[in-house]
C-alpha cells in the first residue's frame, strides 16, 4: 500500500509570514497548509454586494468589515486555525490585528461546489468555538438561497429564499434579492 508523503509542520510565525509575502492564499490547520481556489465572477457579484449592503450597518455601529483577505484565528483544544472568509465584521475594539481576527461577530462564507462540505461541515463547527460570534451565514451561488446560523437560536439554520433576513451583529436588515442583485440569472429583482 502506498503511503503518503508527509507535510512538514509550519509554525505558527512562518505561516503568518508567508502569507504577508505570498501571492497564494493558504489555511493553516495545526501546522498544516491548504492552499486556496480561485473564485468564480458570480461568487465575486454575490461577495461585492454584501460588502456594499453591509457596509453602513458595520460604519453606524463603529464595526469593521473585511472581505476576501482577512484571516479568522481560532485555538481549538491546543490546536491553532487560520481561515479567510469570504467576508468578517468584528465590532470589538480591541480584535484589530494587521493580519487576523480573533472575536468576529460576523462571518459570511459563499458556497462554492469545492468548499461547500468544509463550509458547512469544519468552519460551522470551528466557528461556533468563538464566543463572540453571533452569526454564521453561508450563501449560495447556483440559486437564490441564504442560510444564517445564529448564536441565539443554538446555531440551527435558518433559510431564505426571498423576502429580507435580519442581522443581529450590526442591526440590520438585508434583501435576498439585493444579495443577488448583480448575478443576472439569479437576479429576483428585476424578475418577480
Amino acid at each position: 500500500m502506498p503511503q503518503l508523503a508527509e507535510q512538514p509542520m509550519i509554525s505558527v510565525e512562518d505561516y503568518l509570514a508567508g502569507e504577508q509575502d505570498g501571492e497564494i492564499r493558504h489555511e493553516y490547520i495545526d501546522g498544516v497548509v491548504y492552499a486556496m481556489t480561485g473564485a468564480s465572477r458570480r461568487h465575486g457579484q454575490i461577495n461585492n454586494a454584501l460588502a456594499y449592503l453591509l457596509t453602513p450597518h458595520a460604519r453606524k455601529q463603529g464595526c469593521q468589515l473585511i472581505a476576501n483577505d482577512m484571516k479568522v484565528r481560532l485555538e481549538i483544544h491546543g490546536k491553532t486555525l487560520f481561515y479567510y472568509p469570504d467576508l468578517v465584521l468584528t465590532c470589538d475594539p480591541d480584535d484589530r490585528d494587521d493580519y487576523f481576527i480573533t472575536r468576529p461577530c460576523l462571518i459570511i462564507e459563499i458556497l462554492s461546489p469545492t468548499t461547500e462540505r468544509l463550509d458547512r461541515r469544519e468552519k460551522l463547527l470551528s466557528y461556533i468555538t468563538l464566543h463572540s460570534l453571533q452569526e454564521y451565514i453561508l450563501v449560495a451561488q447556483d440559486e437564490p438561497r441564504i442560510e444564517v446560523y445564529r448564536r441565539t437560536q443554538d446555531w440551527l439554520p435558518e433559510e431564505y429564499t426571498e423576502g429580507t433576513f435580519r442581522l443581529d451583529c450590526v442591526q440590520a436588515e438585508l434583501s435576498v434579492a439585493e444579495v443577488y442583485a448583480d448575478v443576472p440569472e439569479l437576479n429576483r429583482l428585476n424578475h418577480p
